[in-house]
């Protein structure tokens, strides 16, 4: 697949700060707001934020089928309806006016002042509006981790756990954007199994390292999507901090699964870096034995080599670095989890999102939760400022990072970051 924007030899006037996750390779898209604009679709490059709207109403947007509304909006749904192929000429035609060489924007300031803007006078929104969420649960080696922990460890994974996605539906109305605050979550718990629940705050609040797939419009309901399609219909990709309350869940999930311990937040970084974007990282992924039924065989290379990380800053501290793993260790990738999603005919829409899972390693290193970096507790890790953590606590803020590197060529995802608030009690 040849996509122009993609070009690893391509340079831009804009400057770009080395190691930047926004060189002009990437062009992710996003919604931002500022002092004078309540929301507006945009892409970055380097540390400017640059308005898709002002580029339209200069002329800059022309013949590529878009209109003015389709850049106003709080979300960038109405952009998305164009499809892939929309989107795909969009950042094409961005990256060529962005080029080195092109003077067209470059040189005329007063569009280039009305369209260029500096990030950190910006404030970057949700980038979709969410209409479905779902969280899969496609990393073996996280799924092994807990199945060790809470089950027998000589049959971690469930009898269907080889066979199919497993995942369920969460809650999109507490899907929140980078940046927002977390409260801590209260609700029931059953410290000792001897006696009854009681109700209060979690105890054994985590984070989960993910990343979330962003659909265009699927086929109708009845429809399947298969793994062949399954590209044309994902816009493209942002890291996702799944939250869990660990003690809520574990005396709940029984017999339908999360609840209360997983609705109460979910944060997502705010570039939706696109598929197209990240094509040149593909990576092979883990066989997967026994052979997988028909509807969910693929070829090629669908994982994507993605270095992911957390840290967690302590309030007035510096952050610590507790995990580093790869989203290409992936067991299920995203073609068989929209396949398996649609299989039964379930139509997806333009902004629904599909998480990962936890993405976890095989080493404790690149586990991808406090539960099992920690081992449920029972191996705290020590801060930069020599307070140890099982889980997180108040005050602490969560940041995710991840990036992808070839060929000289660096495409990021920014961060994806979150205070924890004391829990509020009624």
């Amino acid at each position: 697949m040849n996509i122009s924007a993609n070009d690893p030899a391509k340079k831009t006037w804009v400057s770009v700060p080395e190691n930047s996750d926004f060189p002009i390779q990437n062009i992710p898209f996003g919604v931002y707001r500022d002092n004078q604009i309540a929301h507006r679709a945009c892409t970055r490059i380097g540390d400017q934020v640059i308005d898709l709207c002002e580029l339209f109403k200069a002329g800059y947007l022309e013949g590529l089928g878009f209109e003015q509304s389709d850049f106003t909006g709080a979300s960038l749904n109405t952009l998305m309806k164009h499809g892939k192929k929309g989107m795909r000429n969009l950042r094409n035609a961005l990256s060529e006016l962005f080029e080195e060489s092109n003077p067209e924007l470059r040189d005329n300031e007063p569009h280039r002042k009305a369209a260029v803007k500096p990030a950190e006078k910006t404030e970057m929104l949700l980038p979709v509006e969410v209409g479905d969420y779902t969280d899969f649960y496609s990393s073996i080696e996280h799924a092994t981790n807990v199945g060790t922990m809470f089950r027998d460890p000589d049959n971690a994974l469930l009898p269907n756990w080889r066979h199919l996605p497993v995942a369920y539906h969460g809650r999109s109305s507490s899907i929140f954007v980078s940046g927002v605050p977390v409260r801590r979550p209260c609700g029931q718990t059953r410290p000792d199994d001897s006696a009854p629940p009681v109700f209060g705050p979690t105890r054994l609040l985590d984070f989960e390292l993910e990343a979330a797939f962003v659909t265009f419009d699927g086929k109708p309901a009845g429809e399947a999507i298969s793994t062949e399609e399954a590209d044309e219909y994902i816009f493209g990709m942002l890291l996702f901090n799944d939250w869990s309350a660990r003690d809520i869940q574990k005396w709940e999930y029984v017999p339908l699964g999360p609840f209360l311990a997983k609705n109460f937040a979910s944060t997502v970084s705010p570039w939706i870096v696109t598929l197209d974007a990240l094509e040149p990282f593909r990576a092979e992924g883990p066989e997967q034995e026994p052979e997988v039924l028909p509807y969910l065989r693929y070829s090629g290379n669908k994982n994507i080599d993605i270095d992911l990380e957390v840290a967690i800053a302590p309030e007035n501290g510096a952050e610590t670095t507790v995990c580093r793993s790869n989203y290409k260790y992936m067991y299920w990738n995203m073609n068989q989890q929209l396949a398996h999603h649609t299989v039964n005919g379930c139509n997806v829409r333009c902004g629904d999102m599909m998480a990962s899972g936890t993405i976890s390693g095989k080493t404790p290193d690149s586990y991808g939760s406090m539960l099992e970096i920690t081992w449920r507790g029972s191996k705290p890790v020590t801060l930069s400022d020599g307070t140890e953590r099982k889980f997180i606590n108040d005050g602490d803020e969560v940041i995710m990072r991840g990036n992808c590197k070839k060929d000289g060529v660096r495409i990021g995802f920014g961060e994806v970051r979150a205070k924890v608030l004391p829990a509020l009690l009624n």
